[in-house]
């Protein structure tokens, strides 16, 4: 983690928690986040479209120092898009940031390099932050080809993203093989593949581009990966479900920061 980048830290709750769990969650984070506030780190919490309302409404009214985002959005603006969101619908629920090709989003809903590409052109020209979520499966990693595959997902999505937009782009490291499985990516897995898209993130004239990792992250991992591994923070996912985990990965981002200064 660079020393001159603010961490980030975003819980992706899924398809998890009806709006009162969600609100329940959102205020114990809150609780824990005033007594223990995170001062280097920013914070996202991602819940499901159906609780977003209440989510925003709590992280307003109870001050709570978090950002609220979406898992998905539609590169649509309006129309005959049964089941699908915009960036406006988003925008009016004081969301501001968007996961764009999330794994699971690419694996079953069909979603190619061609859409995330549209996805995150549509997010951040709203004004939106776009989380721009890449990583191999097994059988490429088993293959040593994950420097090539996500230079192919990194290209195919940033190539000609107008300048003025490049700084509302994060990019999330997420290797499918180590996602809801248990298995972490070693310390050393997560720098090489760290490394290797900040490389690619350069060539594309984005040096100051946040990288976060996302896999299986935990109240337990999180320090040696934060410290080990290069990144600038988290995606999460299901550390996040709960308020305690969740902040424990959260200051171990502060911390490790506070440590650097």
């Amino acid at each position: 983690m660079s020393t001159t980048t603010r961490p980030l830290v975003i819980g992706n709750w899924k398809m998890n928690l009806d709006f009162v769990e969600s609100v329940h969650l959102g205020q114990q984070i809150g609780v824990l986040l005033k007594n223990k506030p995170a001062e280097h780190t920013d914070v996202v919490v991602v819940p499901p479209f159906v609780d977003i309302r209440s989510v925003s409404s709590i992280v307003t009214s109870e001050r709570i120092p978090v950002a609220v985002g979406a898992q998905h959005v539609n590169p649509n603006e309006n129309g005959a898009h049964t089941g699908e969101i915009s960036t406006s619908m988003l925008k009016r629920l004081n969301v501001s940031w968007v996961l764009v090709g999330h794994s699971e989003r690419r694996s079953m809903y069909a979603m190619d390099d061609a859409v995330v590409a549209s996805t995150l052109r549509a997010t951040v020209r709203s004004g939106l932050q776009g989380v721009l979520c890449v990583g191999e499966n097994s059988a490429v990693r088993d293959a040593d080809g994950q420097g090539a595959f996500v230079q192919g997902q990194l290209e195919s999505a940033l190539e000609g993203l107008d300048e003025k937009f490049r700084e509302q782009v994060t990019v999330a490291y997420e290797p499918i093989w180590a996602i809801g499985t248990g298995a972490t990516a070693s310390s050393e897995q997560i720098s090489a593949m760290t490394t290797f898209i900040r490389q690619a993130l350069r060539r594309l004239e984005m040096t100051d581009t946040r990288v976060l990792y996302g896999g299986s992250v935990n109240a337990d991992n999180a320090s040696s990966i934060i410290s080990e591994g290069g990144v600038d923070g988290f995606l999460v996912g299901g550390a996040s479900l709960k308020a305690e985990s969740f902040c424990a990965v959260i200051q171990a981002c502060n911390d490790c920061y506070a440590g650097k200064r």
